[in-house]
């Protein structure tokens, strides 16, 4: 009974394998991460050094990006591959501007749900709820009761998919899968979202890309142009599909760069937020 109970515990955290929420969580200094995780990370270290800094500049470009939603009148979040909780989470970074914010946060990672106390401690005004459900079925997230009890679908939100689609490979149809979450929100909708490229270092991401495979794990990372993609029948915000750290700078943002911490090549990424039409 206890050897089965605790072969169902280690299939549904997915300990032979490393998880993206927590080796990004091992990125960004965090300690919800298992051996496993921790090991794929310094393996992708070795391989990309640049890590670490890619994880800062993406959650630090998602707060700035979460803040222009906010202050553009969006009170509502649909965040989807949320992540371990970090704060400040995005309910803080938006309640602070608009109280009465509401978050539904969405992840597949039971480690998260073990921890998402952490997301549901909304202001007063405001709610949050958490779902355990995949970025791969969101017909399940639509029609959750989560989101529908949350978020009114037929107002405007802010769809946040950060950090996320790089696990996923063609052959999971990630066009698609973006394509019926942002068909399902209202115009004036946001998209935020970023992902990963090699587009800077293609040698050293081929190499990181071999190494996470062989460690067990998924992924996919892709070019500006194959980002760009994903904005499809979307209107860009200035400055259009960028960098993090050049996407509406805060004064640590630049900081950063001028200490040569943030570069292209150490971030990688390509980052934007486009408005539906």
């Amino acid at each position: 009974m206890s050897d089965s109970t605790d072969t169902n515990i280690d299939e549904r955290l997915m300990l032979d394998r490393p998880h993206g929420a927590r080796v990004y969580d091992y990125f960004l200094g965090g300690k919800t991460n298992f051996a496993m995780d921790r090991q794929a990370a310094e393996h992708l270290l070795e391989a990309f050094p640049g890590f670490r800094t890619a994880a800062l500049s993406n959650r630090m470009w998602m707060h700035r990006a979460a803040k222009f939603a906010a202050e553009r009148g969006i009170t509502q979040f649909l965040d989807v591959g949320t992540g371990i909780p970090t704060s400040p989470n995005l309910h803080e970074v938006v309640q602070e501007i608009t109280p009465e914010a509401r978050v539904v946060y969405v992840d597949n990672d039971p480690i998260v749900l073990a921890h998402s106390r952490a997301l549901l401690r909304s202001g007063p005004q405001g709610k949050t709820a958490y779902l355990e459900a995949d970025v791969t079925d969101p017909r399940a997230i639509l029609s959750s009761d989560e989101v529908k009890q949350t978020l009114d679908l037929s107002k405007p939100v802010a769809l946040s998919v950060v950090g996320v689609f790089h696990y996923l490979p063609d052959a999971l149809k990630p066009y698609d899968l973006i394509k019926e979450l942002v068909d399902a929100v209202a115009p004036g909708s946001y998209f935020i979202f970023s992902h990963c490229t090699p587009d800077f270092a293609p040698e050293l991401w081929k190499r990181a890309m071999q190494v996470y495979k062989a460690d067990g794990g998924d992924a996919q990372v892709r070019s500006k142009e194959e980002v760009t993609r994903f904005f499809d029948g979307l209107e860009l915000v200035e400055p259009g599909v960028v960098s993090p750290f050049r996407w509406h700078p805060d004064a640590e943002t630049d900081r950063l760069v001028a200490k040569g911490d943030f570069t292209d090549i150490m971030c990688s990424l390509w980052v934007g937020v486009a408005k539906k039409p």
